[in-house]
């Protein structure tokens, strides 16, 4: 005769905690069940009967302005998230065939993408061709948003402006240098001083944290640059640069020497050398790391980044 259970299995069921997430996720019954592709009262009758499970009210349903977590439903929802994750590893892990598979959302800050992104969607992919690769380019701000609330699983980003709670690994360092038109009076020395452009217009790369960072290198030397054009796109900046309308500060360097028009650029060091600006690579602590994303996560500990 087996053993009896040591605890009494649990009222509710796993359908029932997706359909909760779903909806906490949708901000609405509807949304939820369009997503999951079920009846709107099929979806609303899971989430009653799992607050009568609970004994808690979980949320507050009204019909024009969808639907709002209680304080124990925001609680739910953080560790329905973790049982739901380790139920699909548990799935893969037992009908996978040993082969990593399923998805990963692979979260990026976009001047980091082209540099970032190659290695990890071809040679990567290459080693683990189960795994369903996908890729989100934000800031950074936003990014650490969707790793708190697991829409994606890991995220290349710079060292600034990072929660502290997450886990991380340094991946690589980059130097910031000055952008100038290939006409630039400047454009023929070795290197060049923060204090001998801040007289010229500035094309600020407006988007967290490039646009903090920028400022703040000048900061540092009591200085406080005459920003003429702001833009978040780096392709602009290289754009507006080459036309001789200002110069730029930025990080990550690019191979080729034009800008997107075809005009010629010239990157030179900063002196004295401002400091160097770190590229990690972090996850969310709180909850279970599939095997198929620490694979990435090891793989991208492995690579040659440039320095």
């Amino acid at each position: 005769m087996a053993e009896p259970l040591d605890a009494p299995l649990p009222g509710f069921t796993l359908r029932q905690l997706a359909y909760f997430v779903a909806a906490a996720d949708e901000g609405t019954i509807t949304g939820a069940a369009e997503l999951l592709r079920v009846s709107p009262s099929a979806m609303s009758d899971a989430i009653t009967e799992l607050e009568s499970v609970m004994r808690e009210r979980l949320c507050v349903r009204r019909r024009a302005h969808g639907l709002t977590l209680t304080p124990a439903g925001a609680q739910l929802v953080r560790h329905a998230r973790l049982m739901l994750a380790e139920a699909e590893e548990l799935r893969r892990s037992v009908g996978g065939g040993g082969q990593l598979s399923g998805p990963v959302v692979i979260g990026c800050y976009p001047t980091l993408a082209p540099t970032v992104l190659p290695p990890l969607l071809q040679d990567f992919a290459e080693l683990h061709p189960h795994i369903d690769l996908s890729i989100r380019e934000a800031t950074q701000d936003r990014l650490a948003e969707d790793l708190a609330s697991g829409r994606i699983d890991v995220a290349f980003v710079y060292d600034m402006l990072v929660p502290g709670d997450t886990e991380r690994a340094r991946l690589y360092e980059l130097q910031a240098h000055a952008l100038l038109a290939a006409d630039h009076p400047l454009a023929g020395r070795a290197s060049v001083r923060l204090d001998e452009l801040v007289g010229d217009d500035l094309i600020l790369l407006d988007a967290p944290p490039s646009s903090e960072h920028t400022l703040s290198v000048f900061a540092e030397r009591g200085l406080r640059p005459r920003i003429r054009h702001r833009t978040a796109s780096y392709e602009v900046v290289r754009t507006l640069v080459a036309r001789g309308l200002g110069y730029g500060v930025l990080v990550t360097r690019v191979a080729n020497p034009e800008s997107y028009e075809g005009l010629p650029l010239v990157a030179k060091t900063i002196v004295p050398p401002v400091r160097p600006v770190a590229i990690d690579m972090i996850w969310a602590p709180d909850r279970p790391v599939p095997a198929r994303t620490r694979a990435l996560i090891e793989f991208a500990r492995g690579v040659a980044w440039p320095s």
